[in-house]
């Protein structure tokens, strides 16, 4: 073999980098076992834990680079919620409230006409909301002006009376670009601050919606008010440092005498202080901390001289985690920062300053609020604020909504940035007091709770334009400006998707998951080894196992998610990464009965069945790719896996295997290819496939036929994906009727829900205002379920809504309307956009049109036949056959396993044409089909098997995917043998006669 040497080398090299990056992942489980032994089955202190853990240094690679907990939960490998319990939320800014806004909320019955047939139109369209407007509003009345409506004060500079509606729609999709913008950033801070290990927060291709996934999240009615909450922005007076610090001084003293208080009597300390100073040894360390900072000189006041860090923090228990702004020689520095913490320590400081024994020593008008923003890019430190209440009522006396405009701009000199922005004439008032009573002090704009920005007033401040100076970077100026502009830009983001996994049911996917692909590894293990002896068949295991750990390492190092899906797709990829190695055997055998010594035999072997692999291969992975693009969340896991696994399987098939036995024959040792069991197993065949055609013409036919008549008699299950509305899966805890909880909900809901067996729960579906997109919906329906079931005596009465969704709700997953209807229309895009590209592949590589109708007719006759079980079987069977998105990946993954197929038989024909020109085509095709039945039944099996193994033992979650499959299977070996290859013969002896007529 040439490049023997090169080969090797990136298979080390290989093997090293996926040691590396899945030792991420075992070094963050002895982080988390370390916190459930410390925690004891206590939630809060084992979220406690891992959060002091955050900075601390836990694992050191080789005394080249440290790497604290922070960092390696960000490189080890991700688990979906499926796995791991958690929310998946899809929002979507409330583009029409935006536009609303622009017009000061104008009356104009063309606008709100042509905004409430933009609405209905977007149900059903893929469109731009803000191109959906203006088709609406040239509808509706062709003649009409936007500039009428849009000339606002806030607009005017913009927008006049001349300016045509495009130009004005364009600056409406400018502005509300830019709420959207700032609505993800808010989301995104919120999120950042929730505390959320691993969160993934992304736009969405689809303008306005965002993508939140949130594992381990147990509160998911703080979620949704966390999430659908519109931005509070205010600007607040402050105080300055030096009036502040006379207080902090008062407070230690009282905190310390609290904590003397407490010692003496006998209370241990809280979990806050106990885990700060847990290290990685488990031995009391201030690494990361704010103390270690001050003990390297980075603050050298009086606590410099403190050589006892213990005595320092009974001295100083508040400056101990709040470090006072001052600079080295001891000096206050001016402004509002009082003082600068870690990140881990601000619930402690918090936990002070609320005491009531504490604050009463502040003045009433005075407020904490910490920084948006870290001081370091790590986001360990934050600075703590000091603002000043001037109102009776106690809120801001300026808040967002007197922002008119706000951009990011440039200095007079225009090299450094800074925000402009404008108020309205009731703000200008107010800010012009404002700025007048606080020169040379700060003012700072908060944003839920958090200060963003805290600008010095330079002079007071007429008419109530300002720009904000002193700002860091452009990127900085622009966050900023957007944060001014939703004050006059509400931007309301409403959750039109959520799927919640509880831990439990979490736990259960994991444990099934693991279970199917144990069994479903050794059984592949097992069958090589005992269909091709030990010596080809240990080769071939060899491979896979080094197969599996490539494809866990390249998980880890792409960031990817594992998902039950996912894991569905390493199995399917164990039985599937089988046939490269049949392939190769099979012509491996086929040399060496023609004579050829095994050296030469493997040599030629793996030449001549090249072709076949790739082929199979890539119509594989082309499907993969086309999951890939237009699937979501669980179903993009599963096409990530199934590419990742059908490269590393062409390597490890192709490559490994070789090399094996080139060491094997360099030792001079006998290699076998075959066990004396199954030596003559299939060999040596004569069916007549195609003097058979007719007859298997007819019973697809009527399987066809069956299909169909059952879509339009019983039709197809749909899942909430295609159709909207919510499921729950409930645990009970005693024994309970199908019927008795259909009737309990009945009433409450207006209609009996759908409700189903799954596994050893239940699962309840309803549309119940599936359309209404108030903000406590959600929760409201919860708490309808949860009363329906109280009242039928099914749950304890005594359970609070909490309590429901923690224990008794396993999960839950709501679609709205808009959401099923992109999903169905993703769905047949994939589906039709597989079709065509598979046609155009086989047409490309085998010159032959007819082929790739064969191959295409075959892939619609395993579609068909998949789809007319599910109708057929739908609610006969005990487990869910409903069409959603999983199973819109099964029937791809079905054509990428029979398009597999059935290139392989194509391939064989075109070789044995080439091989045997003057013999009757017919009887080339009848030999070539028979000479791949060994390799047909190996493959067919054995990914059979693992997939058997997958629906007896991977959970209840993904029964009705993996029962497709083996269909899938099933029909597509049936389909590649005795449909495709027979309609490639007859469309092109029909074409011969054609063509043969026309030249008499």
């Amino acid at each position: 073999m040439q490049n023997k040497g090169a080969i090797l080398t990136f298979a080390i090299l290989l093997s090293a980098v996926c040691l590396y990056q899945l030792s991420f992942t075992w070094k963050s489980n002895q982080v988390k076992k370390d916190a459930i032994e410390y925690a004891q089955g206590d939630d809060l202190k084992e979220f406690q834990y891992l959060d002091s853990m955050k900075s601390e240094v836990v694992y050191n690679f080789l005394g080249l680079k440290k790497f604290t907990y922070k960092d390696v939960q960000e490189l080890e490998i991700n688990l979906g919620l499926d796995l791991k319990g958690g929310m998946n939320v899809t929002l979507q800014v409330e583009v029409q409230d935006i536009i609303r806004a622009m017009s000061n909320y104008s009356d104009d019955e063309t606008f709100n006409a042509a905004l409430a047939l933009a609405t209905k139109n977007q149900q059903n369209s893929t469109k731009d909301f803000v191109v959906l407007f203006g088709e609406a509003f040239e509808e509706i009345d062709p003649n009409a002006k936007l500039a009428s409506i849009f000339n606002t004060l806030e607009l005017r500079d913009q927008i006049n009376f001349n300016t045509s509606n495009a130009d004005v729609l364009k600056i409406i999709d400018d502005q509300t670009s830019a709420a959207i913008g700032n609505a993800f950033n808010i989301i995104r801070t919120r999120i950042d601050r929730f505390g959320v290990a691993q969160p993934n927060i992304q736009s969405l291709q689809t303008k306005g919606r965002i993508l939140v996934e949130l594992p381990g999240v147990k509160d998911q009615n703080r979620v949704r008010n966390l999430l659908q909450g519109t931005a509070n922005l205010e600007f607040w007076e402050t105080y300055e440092n030096q009036e502040v610090y006379q207080y902090m001084l008062q407070a230690n003293e009282k905190i310390k005498e609290l904590e003397t208080l407490k010692t003496d009597a006998g209370v241990e300390a809280t979990a806050d202080d106990a885990t700060a100073e847990v290290s990685e040894e488990g031995e009391a360390s201030e690494e990361n901390s704010l103390l270690s900072e001050l003990e390297a000189g980075a603050a050298e006041d009086t606590t410099a001289s403190i050589d006892n860090l213990a005595a320092f923090k009974e001295q100083f228990p508040l400056f101990a985690i709040l470090n006072p702004s001052t600079d080295q020689t001891g000096q206050l520095y001016p402004g509002p920062v009082v003082g600068m913490s870690n990140a881990k320590d601000t619930s402690k400081v918090n936990s002070y300053l609320h005491n009531p024994q504490i604050s009463s020593l502040f003045p009433r008008d005075m407020r904490f609020v910490w920084t948006a923003k870290s001081v370091d890019d790590a986001g360990t430190f934050y600075r703590l604020i000091a603002i000043k209440v001037t109102t009776r009522d106690g809120k801001a006396p300026l808040d967002g909504g007197v922002i008119t405009d706000a951009r990011q701009d440039y200095d007079q000199f225009g090299t450094n940035p800074e925000v402009a922005f404008q108020m309205n004439a009731e703000g200008a008032k107010i800010w012009q007091r404002m700025t007048k009573e606080n020169v040379g002090k700060s003012i700072a704009i908060v944003l839920d709770g958090y200060a963003r920005s805290f600008p010095t007033v330079n002079g007071e401040i007429p008419g109530g334009r300002s720009s904000i100076t002193g700002l860091e970077s452009i990127e900085e100026a622009q966050d900023l400006a957007n944060v001014l502009k939703s004050g006059k830009m509400p931007a309301p983001a409403r959750i039109i998707q959520e799927d919640i996994v509880g831990p439990s049911l979490g736990q259960k996917a994991i444990n099934s998951g693991l279970i199917s692909f144990v069994i479903a590894f050794a059984l592949v293990l097992i069958y090589m080894l005992f269909f091709y002896s030990k010596n080809a068949g240990l080769a071939a295991n060899i491979a896979l196992v080094a197969n599996m750990f490539f494809i866990f390492g390249i998980l880890a190092s792409m960031g990817a998610v594992l998902t039950l899906p996912g894991i569905a797709g390493i199995v399917l990829t164990i039985g599937m990464s089988v046939d490269a190695n049949v392939l190769i055997y099979e012509r491996v055998q086929e040399e060496m009965r023609a004579g050829k010594g095994v050296k030469l035999a493997i040599t030629d072997g793996y030449k001549n069945a090249y072709s076949a692999i790739i082929d199979g291969q890539v119509t594989t992975l082309l499907t993969g790719i086309v999951l890939a693009l237009f699937g979501s969340g669980p179903i993009k896991g599963f096409a990530t896996t199934l590419i990742i696994g059908i490269l590393t399987s062409l390597f490890s098939a192709i490559f490994l295997t070789r090399l094996i036995f080139e060491w094997q024959l360099k030792k001079g040792g006998r290699i076998l290819f075959a066990s004396t069991a199954t030596e003559g197993w299939l060999r040596n065949m004569k069916i007549k496939f195609l003097e058979k055609r007719k007859t298997f013409y007819v019973i697809s036919g009527v399987f066809i036929l069956l299909s169909i008549g059952s879509f339009f008699v019983r039709g197809l299950n749909y899942g909430i994906d295609f159709k909207g509305g919510r499921s729950y899966i409930v645990e009970f805890q005693k024994d309970v009727e199908v019927g008795q909880v259909r009737a309990a909900l009945a009433d409450v809901f207006g209609a009996a829900p759908e409700v189903k067996t799954s596994g050893d729960d239940i699962k309840i579906t309803t549309d119940y205002k599936i359309d209404d997109h108030s903000e406590n919906i959600d929760n409201e329906v919860e708490a309808l379920l949860m009363q329906g079931l109280k009242d039928a005596d099914l749950i304890d009465q005594s359970v609070t809504l909490e309590e429901f969704t923690q224990h008794y709700q396993q999960s839950s997953q709501k679609v709205g309307p808009t959401i099923s209807d992109d999903i169905r229309k993703d769905a047949g895009i994939a589906i039709g956009f597989s079709l065509v590209i598979i046609f155009l592949y086989i047409l490309l590589r085998f010159r032959d049109w007819q082929y790739g109708l064969g191959a295409v007719a075959a892939l619609a006759h395993d579609s068909l036949i998949v789809l007319g079980i599910f109708s057929l079987l739908s609610g006969v069977l005990p487990f869910s056959l409903e069409i959603d998105q999983a199973f819109i990946a099964a029937i791809l993954t079905v054509l990428g396993y029979s398009i597999n197929d059935t290139v392989v038989v194509f391939d064989r024909i075109r070789e044995y044409l080439g091989l045997h020109p003057k013999r009757d085509r017919e009887e080339n095709v009848d030999a070539a089909l028979n000479s791949t039945l060994r390799r047909t039944f190996s493959t067919s099996l054995s990914t059979f098997v693992v997939l058997l193994a997958i629906f007896l033992f991977g959970g209840s979650t993904i029964r009705g995917f993996t029962f497709a499959l083996l269909v899938g299977v099933v029909v597509g070996t049936y389909s590649s043998l005795f449909i495709a290859t027979p309609i490639a013969h007859d469309t092109r002896s029909r074409v011969a006669k054609v063509v043969a007529k026309r030249k008499k």
